[in-house]
């Protein structure tokens, strides 16, 4: 294993010296990660990161859980409130991944994605952490209406917790990068003038429906008929949005992410304001590169923080 391991390591350039020694990955973590491979495997990741998590409560932060953003069940966010004052905050909203089909905003129980919050309210945002109705029971548009209500609500009540309704970023990874994406892209869903966005971040999208098979969870969501995925698609409409773009992905990705990744960077090079901010994240598996928020590996969040501060 360690001998397959090591094959996978040299052909991703991740065991040269120079990153080795710049890498703020602990080596253990590093073998697991590459151990585990180009997979998404939520619990195996969350037992290597669980523990490097804050638990609550949480010092320094006030906390308001479930918070309603619309009438379905799932219409709900967390807002992470700095105690301290301070001017108006830029605000953060994270979306959650899970195929289309499952995941939530936080367990009970696990850091994950409290994790994001705490970072965000330590790094001068008000955080928001919102969930979203899943397919097969909402499909197509769901998550992009979603995410339109989620930005309404907070250009609308964010004041009064202390954010700056001028200054939201809407970050999503996996299915929540494919329906921030669909919002960006599809101004229909825009509630708010210009869609209420100062920036967006998507990590580990989807982007282009046509550019592979649809898999389970895409036919749930997308529908069966393949004549829809083109107009369905977000690609075309990130390249026409002026809404300033970073695009991330992970280095152990699955294959066909890190291919998305590279479609949507090069097809953004089209836009008037010039190619979207891009990077890919070393050493990172799908699950990681979100687990690992508000860890001392800064290397995701440092490109977070030079993005929103490039925006003007």
């Amino acid at each position: 294993m360690r001998l397959a391991v090591s094959a996978l390591a040299a052909a991703l350039m991740l065991s040269g010296p120079a990153l080795a020694q710049q890498s703020p990955m602990p080596e253990d973590l590093a073998w697991k990660l590459l151990e585990l491979g180009r997979v998404i495997d939520p619990p195996k990741t969350a037992a290597l990161y669980a523990p490097l998590q804050q638990k609550e409560p949480y010092q320094g932060v006030k906390v308001e859980r479930d918070v309603k953003y619309g009438p379905a069940e799932r219409h709900l966010l967390d807002v992470f409130t700095p105690d301290a004052a301070a001017p108006p905050r830029p605000v953060l909203i994270y979306i959650h991944g899970g195929g289309l089909v499952a995941g939530n905003k936080h367990g009970p129980g696990s850091p994950f994605y409290d994790n994001v919050m705490l970072w965000a309210a330590k790094s001068g945002f008000v955080g928001v952490n919102a969930t979203y109705r899943l397919a097969p029971a909402f499909p197509w548009p769901a998550g992009a209406e979603d995410m339109g209500a989620i930005v309404q609500w907070v250009s609308e009540n964010i004041a009064s917790r202390g954010g700056d309704a001028a200054r939201i970023f809407l970050m999503g990874q996996s299915a929540g990068a494919v329906h921030v994406a669909s919002y960006v892209s599809h101004r229909e869903f825009h509630k708010v003038k210009g869609g209420g966005l100062a920036g967006a971040i998507m990590a580990s999208g989807i982007y282009d429906l046509t550019a592979s098979p649809a898999g389970d969870a895409e036919l749930a969501y997308y529908g069966s008929d393949p004549s829809r995925y083109a107009e369905r698609s977000s690609l075309q409409g990130l390249v026409g949005s002026p809404i300033p773009l970073l695009i991330t992905a992970a280095e152990l990705d699955p294959p066909r992410f890190v291919e998305q990744f590279e479609l949507l960077k090069q097809a953004t090079c089209k836009r008037p304001s010039g190619c979207a901010r891009s990077f890919m994240l070393p050493q990172h598996s799908h699950m990681s590169e979100v687990y690992s928020i508000n860890t001392p590996d800064t290397r995701l969040t440092g490109e977070i923080l030079d993005f929103v501060k490039s925006v003007k």
